[in-house]
C-alpha cells in the first residue's frame, strides 16, 4: 500500500492508480468501509448491501474488482452498477435502500489518476468522523488486530445491476415533468420541455457518455453528442468542463442554442451560450436561484456558495433580496451548510450544483436539464439568463510542486497576502488555499481591473513557490 498518513481528502481517496492507489489499498479500504458502514445494517436476517459504480478510466476495472472483493469478503452484498456518473451512485444508494455506495473516479483529473469515494445510507457523503473511523480500522488491520475474518452471515454475493441506471435517468426526467421514454407511447408535446432547442453535449469521454445524450434527447432537445467514445485513457483529455474549446467550436459549427459540458464523473457541468460565451457555475447558480425564488421554492430565500464565488454573483443575489451563505471550497461543505440550514440550493464556480429537492449531491446531468428547462420555460436564451450577473475579473493560478504545509506556515506569504488585500481595498479580494483534490496551492485574485488582478496573482504565486 503506497498511501501513508491521512487517506481521505475533500473528495474521497485519490492518487495515481497503481502507485498511490493500488489494488491492495482498494481492498483494505473496502474491508474497513464494510465494517464501519455495514455495521449499522438494520436487519440481522439479511446481509448489508452496497452499490458500486465507476467512470470509464482503465484503472477503474482492476480497482472495481478489488473493492468488490473486499466488500464481498466482508459479508456485503454488492450491486455492480458499471459505468455511471457519481450522482447516479448517490441516488441509487438511496433509491435501492443500500447501506452505502462506492464510486471509483478521479472526477476532472486526468486518466492516470483515480479515486474511491463513499456515500452513506441515503446517498450522503461521509462526515469527517466516519472517514476517520474507516482509516482507524485500516490501521488496525495493517497491525494485524482488525482483519475481516469470516463474516457470520456468510460472504456477500455480487450481482451486475447496470440496468439500474434507467431508474436514475427516469428520476432526472421526472424533475422536468417528463415521464416514460422516447419509444412508443412517449410523452406528448406538453411533457418535452426542451423541444425546439439544439444542444451540443460534451461528455468528456466520461461516466455520462451514454446517459447524458439520452437525458436531453428525451427531454425534447435536438442533441449533438461529443466526447462519447471513452477508451479508458482519454477521459477529460482536451474536452469536457475543464477544456471548453471543443464544445465552443461545436456549438458554432452546428448552430446550436447551447452547449453543455460535464467532467469525467458528471458531478459538475458548465455551459456555453449560442455565441460560445462560457456560463460558469456562479452564473448557473444565480439563474437557478432566481428561478426558484420567483416561484417561492428557494427555502429561506437563501443560496449557499463557496468563498470562490464571484463578487458579481454576490451583488446579483443582494439585488434580488437573496441571502448568500458562504462555505469553504468543496461540495461536502456546501451540503453540510445546506442540511444545517434546510436550504435547497447551493453550488460553486466549477459547476458543482446541489439541488436538494432532487439530489443529495452535486449532479451535472440534473443541473444541465434544469438550466435548459428554465431557459426554455422563460423563452430566453442562455445569454439572456446569464446577464443577471456581471462576472468580475477573477484570476486563478495553480502552483504545483510545493509543500502545502510549508506554504500554510509561511510568514512571508501571509505578509504578501495582507499587502495585496490592502492594495485592492473594497475593489477586490485575495484567496490563497491548498487544493483538496490536486497536489497544488491555488491563488485567486478578484479585482475590477483585470490587469491588476493578473499582476497581483502572479506576484503571490511567486511567493508561494518561494515558500514551498
Amino acid at each position: 500500500m503506497a498511501f501513508m498518513g491521512k487517506l481521505f481528502g475533500t473528495d474521497g481517496v485519490r492518487g495515481v492508480a497503481g502507485r498511490d492507489l493500488d489494488a491492495r489499498l482498494a481492498t483494505s479500504l473496502a474491508e474497513s468501509a464494510a465494517h464501519v458502514l455495514g455495521g449499522t445494517h438494520a436487519s440481522r436476517d439479511s446481509r448489508p448491501a452496497a452499490v458500486v459504480g465507476r467512470d470509464p478510466r482503465a484503472s477503474g476495472e482492476f480497482l472495481e474488482a478489488a473493492v468488490v472483493a473486499g466488500l464481498a469478503e466482508s459479508g456485503i452484498d454488492v450491486l455492480r452498477l458499471g459505468v455511471v456518473p457519481t450522482p447516479a451512485v448517490a441516488y441509487l444508494t438511496d433509491a435501492l435502500g443500500a447501506d452505502f455506495g462506492v464510486m471509483l473516479s478521479a472526477s476532472h483529473n486526468p486518466a492516470p489518476d483515480n479515486g474511491i469515494k463513499f456515500f452513506a445510507r441515503g446517498g450522503l457523503k461521509l462526515p469527517d468522523h466516519v472517514e476517520d473511523e474507516i482509516e482507524a480500522r485500516m490501521a488496525a488491520q495493517a497491525a494485524g488486530t482488525g482483519g475481516p475474518g469470516i463474516p457470520a452471515a456468510g460472504f456477500g454475493r455480487v450481482r451486475d445491476a447496470a440496468d439500474e441506471a434507467e431508474r436514475y435517468l427516469a428520476h432526472l426526467l421526472s424533475t422536468v415533468g417528463v415521464a416514460g421514454s422516447s419509444g412508443p407511447g412517449a410523452p406528448g408535446r406538453r411533457a418535452r420541455p426542451l423541444r425546439g432547442w439544439r444542444v451540443v453535449v460534451d461528455c468528456a469521454h466520461g461516466a455520462a457518455y451514454a446517459l447524458a445524450p439520452r437525458l436531453l434527447t428525451e427531454a425534447g432537445a435536438d442533441v449533438i453528442a461529443i466526447g462519447v467514445q471513452p477508451d479508458g485513457l482519454n477521459i477529460n483529455e482536451g474536452c469536457g468542463s475543464t477544456s471548453l474549446g471543443v464544445l465552443q467550436a461545436a456549438v458554432a459549427e452546428h448552430g446550436a442554442d447551447a452547449g453543455i459540458a460535464y467532467d469525467g464523473d458528471a458531478d459538475r457541468c458548465l455551459a456555453v451560450d449560442a455565441a460560445g460565451a462560457v456560463i460558469d457555475g456562479d452564473q448557473i447558480l444565480a439563474i437557478l436561484a432566481l428561478a426558484l425564488n420567483e416561484t417561492g421554492r428557494l427555502a429561506g430565500g437563501t443560496v449557499v456558495a463557496t468563498v470562490m464565488a464571484n463578487l458579481g454573483f454576490r451583488l446579483a443575489m443582494t439585488d434580488a433580496g437573496i441571502e448568500v451563505i458562504e462555505t469553504p471550497v468543496g461540495d461536502r461543505y456546501l451540503l453540510a451548510a445546506m442540511l444545517d440550514g434546510k436550504f435547497v440550493l447551493g453550488g460553486e464556480q466549477s459547476g458543482h450544483i446541489i439541488m436538494l429537492d432532487h439530489s443529495s449531491t452535486g449532479d451535472g446531468m440534473l443541473t444541465s436539464v434544469q438550466l435548459l428547462a428554465t431557459a426554455a420555460a422563460r423563452g430566453k436564451s442562455l445569454a439572456e439568463l446569464a446577464a443577471v450577473m456581471t462576472r468580475f475579473p477573477q484570476v486563478l493560478v495553480n502552483v504545483h510542486g510545493v509543500s502545502k504545509a510549508k506554504v500554510a506556515d509561511s510568514a512571508e506569504l501571509a505578509a504578501a497576502v495582507a499587502d495585496a488585500t490592502a492594495e485592492l481595498g473594497d475593489t477586490g479580494r485575495v484567496l490563497v488555499r491548498p487544493s483538496g483534490t490536486e497536489p497544488a496551492v491555488r491563488v485567486m485574485v478578484e479585482a475590477v481591473d483585470s490587469g491588476q488582478a493578473h499582476q497581483i496573482a502572479d506576484r503571490l504565486a511567486d511567493v508561494v513557490r518561494s515558500a514551498g
